[in-house]
């Protein structure tokens, strides 16, 4: 199904950004200059909405001319794009939006033409419903599982090459001992932060890089 891969909605959202010839700062310059300081670990925006397992946020000037036989088109305003994997539906997923980092898509869209605000949340979903283009290719191909369960997934991928890493050259005997401490420390090590480094139980960090982020 369109936009949907498994259990996953993929969102992507081109919302034509206001063209003002009388503002002191353009537009697309203030979007540019909120996106560029946004966090992008544990205290970014969209971090804070749990079910989201990667989003992006950018400005585009214009399309690619590739050159002939192609036509050349340019685009009749510059949009922000907005593009979001999450598990659930879709109107959940706008409604979290607008009430979990509400200051955050204010600060975002109110640069678009026709953005109405988040108070009327049904508004909101209408807006941008009507700026939503049918998404048919995703960056993962994560389908079925939760943002919990992929990042405790990463989380033992991680934490294994690490033990791998750390108990080369060993005996079978202290390699299955080494093991068993292993397998409890990572049963008990609570599931990742969104958004930030993997946690691998301490012992087990060499090597352990990445996470998930938002941009």
């Amino acid at each position: 199904m369109a936009n949907q891969s498994g259990s996953v909605y993929g969102l992507t959202i081109l919302s034509p950004i206001i063209d003002d010839p009388h503002a002191d700062i353009s537009h697309d310059l203030h979007l540019r200059m909120y996106l560029g300081a946004l966090p992008r670990d544990e205290r970014a925006p969209f971090a804070k909405v749990t079910s989201t397992h990667i989003a992006r946020l950018t400005v585009m000037n214009d399309v690619v001319f590739v050159g002939s036989p192609a036509i050349e088109e340019h685009l009749k305003s510059q949009y922000l794009v907005f593009e979001s994997n999450f598990d659930g539906d879709l109107d959940t997923y706008l409604r979290a939006m607008a009430t979990e980092i509400p200051e955050h898509v204010d600060a975002v869209w109110s640069h678009c033409v026709g953005y109405p605000g988040i108070k009327n949340i049904e508004a909101f979903q209408a807006y941008m419903k009507k700026c939503q283009v049918t998404t048919t290719f995703y960056f993962a191909d994560v389908n079925d599982k939760t943002v919990d369960q992929t990042l405790r997934a990463l989380q033992t991928q991680a934490a294994v090459a690490a033990f791998i890493e750390k108990n080369q050259g060993k005996s079978a005997e202290e390699i299955q001992k080494a093991f068993s401490e292993f397998m409890q420390a990572l049963q008990s090590a609570p599931t990742p932060i969104r958004g930030s480094g993997l946690n691998v139980p301490q012992r087990y960090q060499t090597a352990i890089v990445g996470g998930t982020s938002h941009e």
